[in-house]
């Protein structure tokens, strides 16, 4: 027993001193409800001996951004510089700030405050953005002095759950402990009653301290399940409350226990006995530092409510709605629990507070909302309108099962909106895109006069999602004359989206000017109006200057919010960080779209995250990885028509050979996409794959189709589309030159943000450099081209470059120099040493994904394939070095 009237929990206690003393100074206390987390918590907390700050999570709160942050932090939140930087990014105005910006001021916040025990009880109902930032934090703040734990329930899933801080488990009493525990507790307790607790409770600290009190007042009784028989402990002491002390703790239950100490009513006094009257029950415990209230456990808040009558219930709600006008999220959680009957008031509110979730990534709650809002309905049109509207969204957010439930609810199960998600399932989970483009064509063109122009818009925005996938000229027509024939009555960024993701070459001109005005306009779009528009920018290549609202979006979508609409722009980011030759986070973004694409089954999505990471195989000169992901696409694309992914296959084939020196099968592929001389309408690798059927035909004695795609480039006006088809038609052009100009295609701007591209060009320039004998510039331009090959990762092509170097008289002792910053040194050196990423990370603040990145370099820089060839790599490496 100890002296600070814990029992039994010696181990435990020492697992948790030897976590806070650790690395992360930060520990997950996780177990049952009533197991004594919280005992522990308050045990680790007093034993710090510094200022503790204190926090607990509040069911009602756990959807309000930073609202666990925010009691966290408010003791701190009074003055000083840091206070204010923390403040302003978390209800300031805006997009919500990214975890790493917030993060690093509440670090430093608590670092000003200098050395303190922060103590997070029943973190498991903390909102998602708090738990996000107050893990990145609590990974970081143990070098200011700063250690703490939170507690969480076992059986309710946790946004800490994958925090990457040590646990603690708590787990029941042994037999032993626990007769110690209710023997100290209640001595002289009825032998017969004690048995029974020690049976009931089972080694469960709360329930062997409450249960003896209940019994006393009633007959013993058989086991119940002990979650259930809990809940009823505090039935004694909550109906021995005055009214105004149970209505007061009902109002705490249901709202978080601010609502006790909130001026709102006038009756300050009484607040006080009613407080005073629940803490003398032992339903509330009052911190004896902070003054902070708590209740005994979540068990008790809902006692409270269960206790509590239908009607006590919905007044409190009314009561609260009313209080929390100023707050749409809250004011609608009251609402819909306080009203019964249709009401048309109740229900708008209800659904601007989910266009507000929607907004800030919580889609699953908002078709909560939408379906709560159509059944208060008070019009049918309004009522199937709300059902339609929660029927999208659930589609959006993968949901589709759920989206027909809703549209079954609706009573109209003919409707368009059942078409629209009749649709989504066909096309994201079969690939069935020549029968869906007819159903939604026929829709649009029977009924687009009298559709709702949000409906319309959606059904267009399909058709053109369907086009792309089909990849075909006619398919392609047919939309082209609805998005013009309603051309008045669609949101501009559809334009924007059609004209980019289309037939880029005919309409691309002018798109990114287009795409500056519409995001200065977007100020809280949808996630799809964003998803759009970023879609739009890749496809010019404009994402450079857009690509924050791409990361914003991707990072507070996550697995609550628009998940089919992450998926998309998961493919858009993996895109992005092959032009821009970050070909590791490619490849593990290609992974995390797989698992994401696999888990919900959209099959469509998931090859094409094979698509591009066979593109990056290709790239790499991972020829047989890249043929396998080539021959996936052919067999389950071609068969359905999916001209998107056929067309990738053969990229996928045209590169890959190229890199292996294959030219006649790279032709073969490259012709398949697109004729030389010409960019077939619709197909989006027949300009991306520009040099390679200009490569191909060179090198496979086709000089004059090789020109005549070069100039076909020009003329069709593709460097007035974006800076990367610039940089490749000037290069093609160079290649297919007389006199060619390699340098000005190497100086256009906006060419370095390409490395693969621009290096491509820079060896063609030093190949034909050596060919006409310049053998020292052509050194110098094909050296730099083997340098950069190799910084990204495209061993095959560095290869190349280094034989053509050969050629032009350079000679190798081992190879060029190795060169490790300090950072790639010290995770080398790691790695060697037989430490996780996961564990390299920890010493070096980095996330695993991020040392993979490193490694995913640092290997081809060495020479090496896998972990297990890093000693001696870096062993060579010293003797280089010595040398």
């Amino acid at each position: 027993m100890d002296t600070d009237g814990l029992v039994g929990r010696e181990r435990e206690r020492a697992a948790l001193e030897r976590a806070l003393s650790g690395v992360h100074s930060f520990a997950v206390v996780r177990g049952e409800p009533g197991a004594g987390k919280s005992t522990l918590l308050d045990a680790a907390a007093a034993a710090a001996g510094v200022r503790v700050l204190r926090a607990a999570g509040v069911e009602a709160e756990s959807q309000l951004p930073f609202a666990g942050l925010h009691q966290l932090l408010l003791p701190l939140l009074a003055d000083g510089p840091h206070a204010r930087d923390v403040l302003d990014l978390m209800l300031g105005s805006g997009s919500p700030p990214d975890v790493l910006t917030l993060g690093n001021a509440v670090i430093g916040l608590l670092a000003a405050a200098g050395p303190v025990f922060v103590a997070v009880d029943d973190g498991h109902w903390f909102d998602q953005l708090s738990a996000q930032v107050c893990a990145f934090v609590f990974r970081r703040v143990g070098v200011h002095g700063v250690r703490g734990a939170i507690t969480l329930r076992t059986d309710v899933p946790s946004p800490f759950d994958r925090a990457g801080l040590p646990e603690v488990e708590v787990g029941p009493l042994a037999r032993e402990e626990a007769e110690a525990l209710l023997d100290r507790s209640f001595p002289g307790l009825d032998a017969r009653l004690r048995q029974q607790v020690l049976t009931q409770a089972e080694g469960i600290p709360l329930a062997l301290l409450e249960l003896p009190r209940t019994a006393r007042h009633t007959e013993l009784q058989t086991d119940l399940p002990l979650s259930r028989r809990l809940e009823g402990l505090y039935a004694g002491q909550i109906s021995e409350l005055t009214p105004s002390s149970r209505r007061a703790l009902l109002l705490a239950a249901l709202d978080g226990l601010s609502s006790l100490s909130a001026p709102r009513r006038r009756d300050v006094e009484r607040r006080l006995r009613d407080v005073d009257e629940a803490i003398g029950r032992g339903l509330l415990l009052v911190d004896p530092v902070s003054g902070q209230l708590g209740f005994r456990h979540p068990l008790v808040r809902s006692a409270v409510v269960q206790l509590a009558t239908p009607n006590e219930r919905r007044a409190a709600h009314a009561e609260l709605a009313e209080a929390h006008r100023g707050d749409i999220e809250r004011r609608a959680t009251h609402l819909s629990a306080a009203t019964i009957d249709p009401d048309e008031q109740v229900a708008a509110v209800i659904e601007r507070a989910a266009l507000s979730a929607t907004r800030r990534g919580a889609a699953t709650l908002a078709i909560e909302w939408l379906e709560r809002a159509a059944e208060l309905s008070e019009d049918p049109g309004e009522r199937e309108r709300r059902f339609g509207e929660a029927a999208f969204v659930a589609g959006q957010s993968a949901r589709l099962q759920d989206a027909q439930r809703l549209l079954d609810a609706s009573g109209h199960p003919g409707s368009v909106d059942a078409v629209l998600t009749a649709a989504y399932a066909a096309l994201y989970r079969e690939g069935d895109v020549h029968a869906t483009h007819q159903r939604i064509a026929a829709t649009v063109a029977a009924s687009g006069d009298e559709l709702d122009d949000a409906i319309l818009d959606r059904l267009l925005n399909l058709l053109l999602a369907i086009s792309q996938f089909a990849g075909d000229p006619a398919t392609w027509t047919a939309t082209e004359q609805l998005v013009d024939r309603f051309a008045d009555r669609v949101n501009p960024h559809t334009l924007i989206h059609r004209d980019a993701w289309g037939d880029v070459v005919r309409r691309g001109a002018g798109v990114t000017d287009r795409l500056r005005g519409a995001f200065t306009e977007l100020s809280e779009g949808e996630p799809w109006d964003v998803m759009r528009l970023t879609v739009a920018a890749f496809y010019v290549d404009a994402l450079d200057e857009f690509r924050p609202y791409l990361r914003r979006m991707v990072e507070r979508e996550g697995e609550a919010g628009a998940v089919t609409n992450v998926m998309t722009m998961l493919h858009v980011v993996m895109l992005d960080q092959i032009n821009t030759g970050q070909w590791a986070d490619a490849e593990a973004t290609g992974r995390r779209g797989l698992e994401l694409t696999t888990r919900h089954g959209y099959t469509l999505f998931g090859y094409q995250f094979r698509a591009f990471l066979g593109l990056v195989a290709a790239a790499r000169g991972d020829h047989e990885a890249a043929a396998g992901h080539r021959i996936a696409l052919e067999s389950w694309a071609g068969p359905r028509g999916i001209g998107f992914l056929t067309n990738y296959a053969n990229a996928i084939g045209a590169l890959s050979a190229l890199g292996a020196g294959d030219y006649e099968t790279a032709y073969r592929f490259a012709t398949t996409v697109t004729t030389p001389g010409t960019f077939t309408p619709y197909v989006q690798q027949a300009h991306r794959t520009l040099l390679d059927l200009v490569e191909a035909a060179l090198h496979s004695g086709r000089p004059d189709e090789a020109r005549q795609h070069a100039l076909a480039a020009r003329d069709a006006g593709l460097p007035d589309i974006s800076p990367r088809l610039a940089l490749l038609t000037a290069g093609a052009l160079a290649m297919t030159s007389e006199e060619p100009d390699f340098d000005a295609a190497l100086a256009l701007p906006g060419a370095a943000l390409f490395p693969f591209d621009s290096n491509r060009v820079r060896f063609a320039y030093g190949t034909w450099l050596r060919r006409v004998r310049r053998p020292a510039h052509a050194r110098d331009q094909l050296s730099r081209a083997a340098e950069g090959f190799e910084r990204i990762g495209a061993q095959g092509w560095a290869e190349r470059a280094r034989t053509e170097l050969r050629a032009a008289g350079a000679s190798f002792k081992t190879g060029a120099p190795v060169v490790l910053t300090v950072q790639e040194r010290q995770i080398a050196e790691l790695a060697a040493g037989g430490l996780t990423n996961k564990e390299i990370g920890t010493r070096l603040y980095l996330s695993p994904r991020t040392v993979g990145s490193h490694l995913y370099r640092i290997f081809p820089k060495l020479g090496i394939t896998s972990r297990a060839a890093l000693r001696d790599a870096l062993e060579r490496l010293e003797v280089q070095s010595s040398d």
